[in-house]
């Protein structure tokens, strides 16, 4: 199954026309490996099958790499770790924070955090609206954390004044509206996931005033 897994990792990285060492590769399914086996005892995804979970976690998450720039990173929502530890296994030269107020997903974050010797990441149990930062974001990413407008507000003061919201997104139109006025929607950029048959896309949303 591991080869199955490996190719279908591999088939997919060539399909988004991402260059992914083989090191960074067998990193990513060693995370995959770890997410398996905690996730029969903490219910960290609904996804069950280890081949869905390279679609739907690994792909989807690899599939925002291009859009994305070197920087102090935030992955709010974390989760079981998507996509911030994706970003910081890919980019080592990144740093990345991740949090999510259920300790459950940040038990197994910061475990796969010291397995996989993840250096350029760090974990926090904490509701965003209490966390607070020495250094603002460059970018604040979610991947499933709640509608575009409350991302936005509830981040606010963890946002550099060049920094950038990137939203992981299906069909985004319907919460356009709701992103505050002293904000501007910079892209929304469709994604095409391999082997995903779902509507994707990432809304990068920057400070600043409405613009004509």
């Amino acid at each position: 199954m591991n080869k199955t897994l490996s190719e279908e990792l591999q088939q997919g990285i060539l399909q988004l026309g991402l260059s992914v060492n083989r090191d960074v590769q067998q990193k990513l399914l060693a995370y995959l490996a770890l997410l398996v086996k905690w996730n029969k005892t903490y219910n960290l995804t609904a996804i069950r099958d280890p081949q869905q979970m390279v679609r739907h976690h690994l792909l989807d998450s690899l599939a925002i790499l291009p859009y994305l720039e070197k920087g102090h990173w935030l992955d709010v929502g974390c989760g079981a770790g998507l996509p911030g530890l994706m970003l910081a296994i890919c980019h080592q030269d990144w740093d990345v924070t991740l949090i999510d107020s259920n300790s459950k997903k940040t038990g197994f974050v910061q475990q796969a955090i010291i397995e996989l010797a993840i250096v350029n990441a760090r974990v926090h149990c904490i509701r965003v609206e209490d966390f607070q930062a020495a250094d603002k974001f460059d970018g604040i990413i979610s991947r499933a954390f709640t509608e575009l407008g409350a991302f936005v507000r509830l981040t606010r003061h963890l946002i550099a004044d060049d920094g950038r919201w990137v939203a992981m997104k299906g069909i985004p139109e319907q919460e356009l509206a709701s992103v505050p006025e002293d904000c501007v929607v910079e892209r929304i950029i469709p994604l095409v996931v391999p082997e995903l048959n779902a509507a994707r896309s990432l809304v990068i949303v920057i400070p600043g005033g409405k613009h004509d």
